[in-house]
């Protein structure tokens, strides 16, 4: 073929190149903004919401028949928070939530808004700042919602609470938020419970099982009724996974709670002051002592500040705990997590307990001299590391 053939062809197939490549850039479509959300499913989850914050049993919505990207639901939301998930059972999943954290749903209702959705941080919540009954509708298409207030709540049916046991689970409670081991309550009759003991300042609220927060919990109508010398400042309970309320004990002291689970009701009798150790009694292997109740460190009450017990010594690599009885059977203070750490950067929690288990302990992970205090009435601890050990 000559030369001028050969170039002829190779300009026509340049050319054939670049017609195909300008047909190709006239098909190629830009997507501009969110892609419709194709789910069959979805789901509220949050202490607004009916089943609180249960990811295993989140509340449903229902999709629309004519367009199963429109979800609605109607009911009671509580005050409190709430996102969506499309999915049960994991928290890792993507939500469906405000694009500002904390807008409000409220007695006027929320327009058409903007939704986002993505799966960690930042854990942006819408917040029920009226309870009440809602219509919500969620368009998966156009990533919008809306929210009518349709009524006030609800009063909460009461029907008896049939339970084997009743616990009590707080920082004001002896076995703090501990919901594993929580604080027992006596079963008296089918429907009385009672408990009489030490509380701390503190919040506390009351379950029928131990091991997981996705459950109903006995609670105040209303966040923080107040516990204290004058009794409790509403007798009425509810039983609801959310919102999480919780009863504030004012003052410290000997309390007889008695739960009525047949009238939904509380009383509260303070029946002494709150009953201080003459010492503390602290022992382990981080401890010069050991585990020798002869050899336990003595911790006496700091001059001027009653319930507070102050210590300065040396501590080695390794756990202890306190008691202010010489009794392995006894309960011990302790921290209110497994292994919580005391080093040069001071204790990774200063929530204590006291109770006999789980045996948990503080870990000493840097030797050396410490200030230690224990804050028996609050249930605080605190230390301060002051030098290297000798």
């Amino acid at each position: 073929m000559k030369l001028k053939n050969i170039l002829s062809v190779m300009s026509g197939l340049m050319l054939t190149i670049g017609a195909a490549s300008c047909d190709g850039e006239k098909d190629l479509v830009i997507i501009e903004g969110n892609l419709p959300i194709k789910t069959s499913t979805l789901y509220m989850v949050g202490d607004a919401t009916a089943n609180g914050w249960s990811i295993d049993a989140p509340t449903p919505l229902e999709a629309s028949a004519d367009d199963p990207l429109l979800f609605s639901w109607e009911g009671q939301l509580n005050a409190g928070e709430m996102k969506l998930c499309m999915a049960k059972g994991s928290w890792d999943v993507p939500f469906i939530r405000p694009t500002v954290a904390g807008t409000e749903i409220t007695k006027s209702g929320v327009a058409e808004t903007a939704f986002a959705m993505h799966a960690g941080d930042p854990d942006n919540k819408w917040r029920v700042a009226d309870a009440g009954i809602y219509s919500l509708k969620f368009d998966l298409r156009n990533w919008t919602m809306s929210a009518d207030y349709l009524k006030e709540p609800d009063a909460p049916a009461i029907e008896p609470i049939v339970a084997d046991a009743l616990y009590m689970v707080g920082d004001a409670t002896p076995n703090g938020w501990n919901i594993d081991d929580p604080t027992p309550v006596e079963k008296l009759s089918d429907y009385i419970f009672v408990y009489e003991g030490p509380l701390t300042a503190g919040e506390m609220k009351a379950c029928l099982t131990t091991g997981s927060w996705d459950a109903s919990f006995i609670r105040p109508e209303t966040n923080g009724c107040k516990i204290g010398r004058s009794g409790v400042e509403s007798e009425t309970f509810v039983f609801t996974g959310g919102p999480d309320n919780k009863w504030q004990i004012e003052e410290p002291g000997i309390y007889r709670l008695t739960f009525d689970l047949q009238n939904w009701t509380i009383a509260a009798q303070y029946t002494g002051d709150f009953r201080p150790a003459a010492k503390l009694y602290m022992i382990g292997s981080a401890t010069d002592g050991g585990w020798s109740w002869d050899a336990a460190t003595e911790i006496e009450e700091a001059a001027g500040s009653e319930n507070v017990f102050v210590w300065e010594g040396e501590l080695g690599r390794g756990t202890f705990k306190a008691s202010d009885v010489k009794d392995f059977g006894a309960p011990f203070y302790r921290p209110a997590m497994a292994d919580c750490e005391v080093s040069e950067k001071g204790v990774a929690s200063n929530q204590m307990v006291h109770t006999d288990n789980p045996d948990d302990q503080w870990l000493v992970t840097k030797a050396g001299k410490y200030r230690l205090t224990f804050n028996v009435a609050d249930m605080t601890f605190d230390a301060v590391y002051l030098d290297s050990s000798v």
